[in-house]
């Protein structure tokens, strides 16, 4: 079946059901070392998950490591532009799980990126990039410890798909001439809008399917959380691409509602029983003003589809949701994306899971990783139905790559990620007791020794792998 690598004599295999991995005590999971500061980070994080499950479990859980290889390395070993083999993608496919340190994205012709072809051959639609505070880090915010949100970001849609024709290409002119003489004007709201000749031209697919099953996991994830964490939030542009991020925000209430309504409660419903609450003689149309601020300014027949809204609303869930059960219950609600990167900041406890879609979603994490201390701090993972990558979040860094000085946390906690996946949470735990030890007591890395104030020696990459270990029995 393999070309170049050879499995592990002695593990188990990973197997799925309903989308989630049954793991047996020996699973054999295939790792990808990484390109540039790979080639440190990966041993260092390794030792660490190592050390952690055999403090954990003793001799009755082991991880039978699979190298296999992606990017620079395996163009070493299976011949130029080989960024990819196949070799590699059949152990992901028959093993499950696996774990990649960073890797370089080939510039000119073949794969855009590694990490995307990775997501999209494996359906690995859910991108998931917890964020929170490890005391000691630098962060260059006030309070970085009130951050706690896990960012569910669609992972095969959205422009990310890559469809997209060159400007002045044969297809570009054609689909712009398509669109402005025959698509565009068919469609009144369009009004006289026109496409400029000189343009490039990309597709924004946004599915049901893809939304829905994305919002699916981040709900699933809400009902493993404490209570006062149990809360949702669609990100959308929904005010501008109605029919994609819009849509988008409207699928995910869809499924809320439906799938999960003895569990959720939108955040417009809590609205309308809480003032049934308060006043349990309140009228519809009263309730209707109550929620929406500008309803007297509106047309009758917007009135009454609003009033209709409370009416449907009360009738549906107010026996099973009502007299304050709705608190108990799980919130969704929505943001518009430009305004949740200030609250993010500005109002961070609001927060607690936030779904969205591919490119809001890669811009929101990096930005939510630099409040708590930035990528090199920032955990991946890309969840399918049938397969999962973990991953480093950050980029190769080649010039540091062999000096043994680059913070491995990325990594590690990625690994964490996996772990906890994986159902083995004890170990999970004591990597990040380990970790927030370490960090707190100034046994840090270089990039994050040079902003503590005072600042404190740096450790190698090798030296912060055993200060985690060390800390496990503190």
């Amino acid at each position: 079946m393999y070309e170049k690598i050879t499995p592990p004599t002695t593990g188990s295999k990973v197997s799925f059901s309903n989308g989630q991995p049954n793991v047996p005590d020996d699973p054999i999971i295939p790792f990808i070392r990484g390109d540039g500061t790979g080639v440190d980070l990966w041993p260092a994080s390794q030792k660490v998950f190592d050390a952690a499950i055999a403090t954990a479990y003793g001799d009755k859980r082991k991880i039978n490591w699979f190298k296999v290889y992606a990017g620079d390395e395996a163009c070493e070993k299976y011949g130029t532009f080989q960024y990819l083999p196949e070799d590699t993608l059949n152990a992901i496919k028959e093993y499950g799980i696996a774990i990649k340190g960073p890797l370089t994205t080939p510039i000119g012709g073949g794969i855009r990126s590694l990490n995307v072809a990775l997501r999209q051959i494996n359906d690995l639609y859910a991108c998931v990039r917890p964020c929170r505070y490890y005391t000691g880090t630098p962060s260059p915010h006030k309070s970085p410890e009130k951050l706690d949100v896990i960012i569910y970001r669609e992972n095969t849609e959205d422009i990310y798909l890559g469809i997209e024709w060159r400007e002045g290409t044969d297809i570009a002119s054609k689909l712009i001439d398509i669109l402005n003489k025959e698509l565009i004007p068919a469609t009144p709201e369009h009004g006289k809008k026109q496409i400029r000749l000189d343009s490039g031209i990309g597709i924004k697919p946004i599915s049901k399917t893809g939304s829905q099953r994305l919002v699916k996991r981040a709900i699933q994830n809400a009902l493993r959380l404490p209570k006062s964490k149990q809360m949702v939030t669609l990100v959308h542009k929904g005010n501008i691409m109605k029919y994609t991020e819009g849509a988008f925000r409207d699928w995910g209430y869809e499924l809320a509602t439906t799938e999960f309504r003895t569990e959720c409660v939108t955040e417009r419903e809590s609205w309308i029983l809480s003032n049934k609450e308060e006043n349990p003689n309140i009228s519809s149309e009263e309730n209707a003003r109550k929620i929406d601020p500008g309803y007297d300014a509106l047309t009758a027949e917007k009135k009454a589809e609003i009033c209709q809204e409370v009416e449907d609303v009360l009738g549906a869930i107010w026996d099973s949701h009502g007299d304050g059960k709705w608190q108990d219950k799980i919130m969704v609600n929505d943001r518009i994306a430009d305004s949740i990167f200030q609250q993010i900041q500005t109002r961070p406890g609001e927060y607690s899971i936030l779904a969205t879609m591919n490119l809001n979603g890669d811009y929101l994490s990096d930005a939510a990783a630099a409040i708590v201390g930035g990528l090199g701090m920032g955990p991946g993972a890309n969840i399918g139905d049938e397969c999962a990558i973990f991953e480093a979040t950050h980029g190769t860094a080649p010039k540091h790559a062999g000096l043994d000085r680059v913070n491995p946390g990325s990594l590690i906690l990625s690994g964490v990620m996996m772990l906890e996946y994986m159902g083995w949470q004890e170990a999970a735990d004591l990597i990040k007791k380990g970790l927030e030890v370490a960090i707190s007591n100034g046994e840090v890395t270089y990039d994050l020794a040079r902003l503590m104030e005072p600042p404190v020696e740096a450790l190698k990459c090798s030296e912060f792998a055993d200060a985690i270990i060390k800390h496990f029995k503190d």
